[in-house]
């Protein structure tokens, strides 16, 4: 689990166990962990004005200052736990726009986090594929950044795209893309490329989660995305002799606790060779 999660996530514990607390959408992706969240008397409002608790947390995700704004009129005392490097992406949006480039963010239009970016821009590009870059209309400037938790690869392709088809225009890009899902992604290409199926583990909705999922399909043909250890199947590991445990940085210590485990129980009746290198690796690199 990333800092920045467990940062918002203990927060919220702090603040619920001195007054009632809304959080305003979901606080992460992970509904073991919002779960746990309700059972500690948070409570959880996707609209502003659903919230019925004086206290209003902002999620990890960030928010707009619009959005921000809306919670203040209602007299509502707004806390943030918007991830410090989801703040440096809208800083780095802001101070395109103000330098004269039209915004262009990499990532997915209708996630949480993206609209936290440009709900407060007049004019702006949201991005994910080549066909949404041959959508974008002639400019003089374009300023390029990314959801925090896209593939880096994939982001530095779009900029790629975008320079190779408006060849007269400046791009500048600033890399938004926050260095522990750079760690983790990478730790999990070279998990997948020694096992012969991979476990991805995290929230159904988890962007992160989902990314960790395409980029282990590249290189293991058997990757399966679970939320807990109640979603294993004994027939996805047949065959397998080595498997691969990757997770989401919303995910619970406890939750890929309980996979590993469940898998070893399962080598220890099939004799299966143990992941403990690939996993060891992996633990190490994201603890860098």
């Amino acid at each position: 689990m990333c800092f920045g999660v467990r940062d918002a996530i203990a927060l919220a514990v702090r603040q619920a166990a001195t007054e009632p607390l809304t959080v305003l959408g979901d606080l992460v992706h992970n509904e073991t962990v919002l779960a746990e969240l309700r059972s500690r008397g948070v409570k959880i409002a996707q609209h502003v004005a659903a919230v019925k608790t004086r206290a209003v947390m902002i999620t990890a995700h960030g928010a707009s200052d619009r959005a921000l704004g809306r919670a203040r009129e209602r007299g509502l005392d707004v806390m943030e736990a918007t991830c410090p490097l989801v703040r440096l992406a809208h800083r780095a949006v802001v101070k395109l726009a103000r330098d004269g480039y039209h915004p262009v963010i990499v990532g997915k239009g209708e996630h949480v986090e993206v609209r936290g970016l440009t709900e407060d821009l007049a004019d702006f590009d949201v991005v994910l594929s080549e066909a949404d870059v041959f959508g974008l209309r002639e400019r003089a400037r374009f300023g390029v950044v990314a959801q925090t938790t896209q593939p880096i690869e994939n982001v530095r392709e779009v900029v790629r795209l975008i320079r190779r088809r408006f060849l007269h225009a400046e791009v500048r890009f600033i890399d938004t893309v926050c260095r522990p899902t750079k760690q983790r992604q990478h730790a999990a290409i070279e998990l997948a490329q020694q096992a012969d199926v991979v476990v991805v583990i995290g929230g159904a909705h988890s962007n992160n989660t989902q990314e960790l999922v395409r980029v282990c399909g590249r290189y293991c043909g058997q990757v399966h995305h679970v939320q807990t250890a109640k979603d294993l199947r004994e027939e996805w590991f047949e065959r397998a002799q080595t498997v691969g445990v990757t997770a989401g940085t919303s995910t619970p210590d406890a939750s890929i606790d309980e996979v590993e485990q469940w898998l070893n129980q399962l080598a220890s009746r099939r004799n299966l060779e143990q992941p403990a290198h690939a996993v060891t690796e992996l633990q190490h690199r994201q603890a860098a």
